[in-house]
């Protein structure tokens, strides 16, 4: 465990919190992130996050409802403001009060929407109220409606689901299928990979031949798979002047769950009419990864020493130094040093 991260989750950034269109106007929903309970309340378009206790006797906020600019909690009415947590009326109060209601607040979380997603900024420090020094990470969707939206819960730590989900040799085994793979289909491959900011892709190239469900976008493909910290995927594969991003993200619930939330974007029009198929395929793979991480349990359990090797787990080591890196970084002061240099990377499936 590294010393800049004690409760081994990373901190001072951005992470995935969902579509804006997943709370309905003028309502508030449960959410957890890394063991912190949020409220997150809509008003108009504007998503907001407040710590899910309100400081009255622990009701959950999210029970509540939004009113004028306000939370409500469910169990005596108090109402704190959406933007700043100050609590802003106490009904029980007698006309002739003259308690000041906002010295009460219940901690916020800063939220920033790109598009129809919608971002919450985790702090290492819960007492900080400074703006957020990154942004969140701009992706250029093809279309701001999701074609296909997926969700399943991980029994695991967010370290293994994210390795899980960059590892490039399960695919034969885990997620064999005749429209997929085979193990007559494994063959030796060579990816080009490059830094990104804080992360890396594997630079645009040609999906594999052993993919059959790349060949129903006909075409010539060219894909390019791009990892982010905290925990967000994409791959964007181009067929001429159209476009299909898969955008997969994981959110750490605690140190044992985690969520993997996986949605389509695109401009082609074929995978649009397809996406009823293509979405039995995309389930299909969340649950087979959710199963192999089930039983990748009975093992953790007794918490063996476990390997990484060359090169099919180099992104997996490049995830940790990200994650050291990153946390150096905002306990230090010191520039972010990237370590992922460009590279060739080679392996089988």
């Amino acid at each position: 465990m590294d010393d800049y991260a004690a409760d081994n989750f990373v901190k001072d950034i951005w992470y995935f919190a969902g579509l804006v269109s997943d709370i309905k106007p003028g309502g508030v929903k449960a959410f957890q992130l890394a063991g912190e309970p949020i409220a997150l309340a809509r008003e108009g378009d504007d998503v907001f996050a407040l710590r899910d206790i309100c400081p009255h006797r622990a009701a959950p906020l999210s029970s509540g409802c939004v009113k004028s600019g306000t939370v409500e909690c469910p169990y005596h009415g108090w109402q704190f403001g959406l933007n700043d947590g100050q609590c802003k009326t106490i009904p029980a109060l007698p006309s002739d009060s003259n308690m000041n209601v906002e010295r009460i607040s219940v901690r916020t979380y800063p939220v920033r929407q790109t598009g129809p997603l919608f971002w919450v900024y985790l702090r290492s420090d819960p007492k900080d109220t400074t703006p957020p020094p990154i942004d969140p990470p701009q992706i250029d969707l093809p279309r701001e409606a999701a074609s296909l939206d997926d969700r399943v819960d991980l029994a695991c730590h967010i370290d293994h689901a994210v390795i899980g989900l960059m590892d490039p040799a399960h695919g034969p085994y885990v997620h064999r299928q005749w429209w997929w793979r085979s193990a007559k289909s494994i063959h030796d491959k060579a990816k080009d990979f490059a830094p990104r900011e804080r992360g890396f892709a594997m630079v645009a190239h040609s999906p594999s031949s052993n993919s059959f469900a790349y060949k129903l976008l006909g075409g010539k493909p060219v894909t390019e798979i791009t990892f982010r910290l905290p925990a967000v995927r994409t791959e964007e594969i181009t067929i001429g002047k159209r476009r299909v991003l898969s955008f997969t993200a994981l959110i750490p619930i605690d140190d044992k769950r985690t969520e993997i939330r996986q949605l389509f974007f695109t401009d082609h029009l074929t995978f649009r009419i397809l996406s009823p198929l293509l979405g039995i395929f995309a389930r299909i793979f969340l649950r087979q990864d959710s199963h192999m991480v089930d039983l990748q349990q009975k093992g953790l359990k007794h918490d063996p020493r476990l390997m990484l090797i060359e090169d099919a787990d180099t992104q997996a080591k490049w995830y940790y130094a990200l994650k050291k890196a990153w946390a150096k970084s905002n306990a230090t002061g010191e520039p972010f040093e990237h370590p992922v240099k460009p590279c060739t990377l080679r392996w089988r499936s």
